[in-house]
């Protein structure tokens, strides 16, 4: 079985001594993305990810050397050429399936965790790599990001928040009723039962897919999952509850990743009754230039409720890194506090009458214009009089 030995991938640290951290990779290719799961997930919840990404289902290191082509571009699809293809890494955080498990709180936090991460990327020689992270694996990418932006390509946090008083949803009947079964759920099929109500839809779990309905099929996959790796521990759980809570990211560290320029895709599930999307929609904002929010109809397990869509814009992300693409080009985001932005403003000054001429190849919507008009006010009296004492009209 593959492991990463922590300790001696990176120099001595907190939480760092003996920690082994198992991983598996998936296809062949020079593309290589890291995939960071959440809370109390494993290395084989980006299921539909990796078989989105690279076409197959089975790890590298299994005994099977069968060859399946990959997916590497949106419209060819799929090609045998390992060169153009990707290779993808998922594995356990500390805490959770078969890593390592510390005793301590302390040796919890999305720095440490980061750092596990960028410890796998050298074990695995990956000088860079695109790092796509979902929950909590969005706070330990970001964190990452922040760290060794020259070794990210680009960015995917998917139904993110930014920790603290962020991680708890929205306080109503269902989320407490969930909250209660989810701290008294002690075996299997008690937390599988309490994991689909937070993971997907209800809409989702009542589909029929053929005479069973989506929750029957997903209860026995998740009670055999479960049973399979264990029930997280109780060091484990609170450790990786308390790196969400202590999770945050300095202005320093969020500059670090805006400066860096890489494309960052926000993906959220609308109906997350963990992570709201408010919080997303934040952190998108702070991100920018190169933020793009995609919102799906789904849950908190955006990418097996809507996989399509989900990877789709994975694989368009990676093409956008690709291309070098221009903040103009990828962000779907206002950029401005008038949420206006001109693709092009030509100013020409007539000193005789020190008129302002602007002219904008792009009108803003109806329920924008009033507050553009306001700014492009403050902008032309601030122009007028700085000409004025330049040329003493």
């Amino acid at each position: 079985m593959p492991f990463c030995d922590v300790s001696k991938d990176r120099e001595g640290g907190a939480g760092n001594n003996g920690i082994k951290i198992f991983y598996r990779t998936y296809g062949h290719g020079t593309t290589k993305v890291l995939l960071i799961i959440g809370l109390a997930g494993t290395h084989e919840s980006w299921g539909p990810q990796i078989k989105g990404l690279t076409g197959v289902e089975t790890p590298n290191d299994a005994e099977s050397k069968t060859i399946a082509p990959k997916l590497n571009d949106l419209e060819e699809g799929f090609d045998g050429d390992d060169n153009d293809g990707i290779e993808v890494c998922s594995f356990d955080n500390r805490g959770m399936g078969r890593s390592s498990v510390p005793t301590k709180t302390s040796e919890y936090s999305t720095t440490i965790m980061a750092k596990d991460a960028i410890a796998l990327m050298d074990h695995l020689g990956w000088k860079k790599a695109h790092v796509f992270g979902h929950s909590m694996g969005s706070m330990i990418a970001c964190k990452l990001a922040a760290m060794v932006s020259e070794r990210v390509l680009s960015l995917a946090l998917l139904n993110a928040t930014g920790g603290g008083y962020e991680c708890f949803p929205k306080l109503d009947r269902q989320t407490v009723s969930i909250a209660i079964r989810f701290f008294r759920a002690k075996t299997p099929e008690l937390r599988a039962a309490v994991d689909l109500d937070t993971h997907y839809t209800k809409e989702y779990l009542d589909e029929y897919v053929g005479t069973k309905t989506r929750r029957e099929i997903l209860y026995q996959e998740y009670v055999k999952g479960i049973s399979s790796t264990g029930m997280q521990s109780n060091y484990g759980f609170e450790g990786q509850i308390n790196a969400c809570w202590t999770h945050k990211m300095t202005p320093k560290e969020v500059e670090g990743i805006q400066s860096a320029g890489l494309p960052i895709s926000v993906i959220h599930g609308r109906h997350d009754i963990i992570a709201q999307i408010y919080h997303a929609r934040k952190l998108a904002e702070k991100l920018q230039p190169m933020a793009r929010m995609i919102d799906l109809h789904g849950g908190h397990l955006v990418s097996h409720e809507r996989p399509e869509e989900v990877n789709k814009a994975l694989l368009e992300l990676i093409k956008a890194s690709e291309l070098k693409l221009r903040p103009s080009d990828w962000s779907n985001l206002f950029k401005t506090s008038t949420g206006c932005q001109a693709k092009e403003m030509q100013i020409s000054l007539s000193r005789r009458n020190c008129s302002l001429y602007i002219q904008f190849e792009w009108e803003p919507p109806p329920h924008e214009r009033a507050g553009f008009i306001h700014h492009l006010k403050i902008l032309v009296f601030q122009i007028s009089n700085q000409f004025k004492r330049n040329h003493q009209v």
